[in-house]
């Protein structure tokens, strides 16, 4: 057989390739209706209980991923299914009840064709006004669209023609403009990689014509984010364990934010409890349930901790899904559900 520089290069990605699937646990596909259960509910505030019934458990649903994140639920004619991402295994994965977990897309973050790094996949994912699947990408550092014919198309990849560190995670405007943070965690080296082009961590507007504004640049780690019921208020997660806390911005009329007065603040238990403030949606009645040390945190619109949803690992995210009263949780290499008697802002 002839050897040729191509057939070398096939071998070798073929073996880096093996190498890294051989490296990641198998995926459990739970297809049952009687789930096993993780954690518990951690009651603090008697209010607590109008949002989480004393019987409620954390359903683990999946397993055997290597960091799920990005829960999101699309609305369908079949009940609907659960999109994930799998950030290291670069994959958008799909979970349906009574069918359970298969790969949706790969790549999903990053389409190059050299390693890079440990977090090349896509993160957070959201529909837009036309049921759009639209997804952070860490690898190829943009905010994309699937098209409906088959596809993607690039949002925006730069600001002022320098590229993005990596977008994390975004939430969208009833008027169809896309917020989203760019921390530096899908960079092979995060802060320090040589390929960042930003001296910054910046929280973003994309304005529906194309546009896209600069909003802050005060957070260090700027992560989850979310708007209040009247889109009045912008809740942002800062993941820097020197300061773990939560944000909220005035959103005023043109869709600019006013200056960042602290929400909340979980430094104290960092190294205490396991993960830190990352993703967070927020309810019909305005409260916060953000992922941070000890699973999900659930604050009232004025701040004041209820209780927590403890999976006892690091929970990065949470989605609302079902008709809109399930919490779905990523929590680590656990995909979570549990039943709250409240629905996500917008349902």
């Amino acid at each position: 057989m002839k050897i040729t520089l191509t057939s070398i290069c096939l071998v070798a990605t073929l073996n880096f390739l093996s190498a890294q699937e051989a490296a990641t646990p198998a995926i459990s596909s739970i297809d049952t209706t009687n789930f096993p259960t993780l954690g518990k509910v951690i009651r603090i505030d008697p209010g607590i209980d109008d949002l989480i019934d004393t019987t409620a458990r954390i359903e683990m649903i999946g397993d055997g991923f290597v960091w799920a994140e990005g829960p999101l639920w699309v609305p369908g004619k079949d009940g609907g299914y659960l999109l994930f991402s799998d950030i290291p295994r670069n994959s958008i994965m799909k979970w349906q009840e009574g069918v359970g977990v298969s790969l949706f897309m790969k790549p999903s973050g990053y389409t190059g064709v050299e390693n890079y790094g440990n977090e090349p996949g896509s993160n957070g994912l959201l529909l837009d006004q036309k049921g759009r699947l639209v997804a952070c990408e860490h690898g190829d550092r943009r905010i994309s669209l699937l098209t409906g014919g088959g596809g993607k198309r690039t949002l925006v990849d730069n600001f002022a023609g320098k590229r993005l560190n990596s977008p994390n995670d975004a939430c969208m405007k009833s008027n169809g403009d896309i917020y989203f943070t760019d921390p530096p965690y899908g960079l092979p080296n995060r802060y320090e990689d040589k390929r960042r082009e930003l001296d910054f961590c910046g929280v973003y507007r994309l304005a529906k014509d194309g546009t896209l504004s600069l909003l802050t640049k005060e957070m260090t780690r700027p992560n989850g984010i979310a708007f209040s019921p009247d889109e009045k208020t912008l809740y942002v997660a800062q993941s820097d364990p020197k300061a773990a806390v939560w944000k909220k911005f005035p959103v005023n009329a043109d869709g600019s934010i006013g200056r960042g007065k602290l929400f909340a603040d979980a430094t104290e238990s960092v190294g205490k409890l396991p993960g830190l403030p990352d993703g967070l949606k927020v309810d019909a009645r305005g409260n916060v349930w953000a992922t941070g040390p000890g699973g999900v945190s659930i604050f009232t619109p004025g701040g004041k901790l209820l209780g927590r949803i403890s999976t006892g690992e690091k929970t990065a995210n949470c989605g609302w899904g079902g008709d809109g009263s399930i919490l779905y949780l990523t929590a680590d290499m656990y995909i979570c559900r549990i039943q709250t008697k409240t629905k996500g802002a917008g349902w």
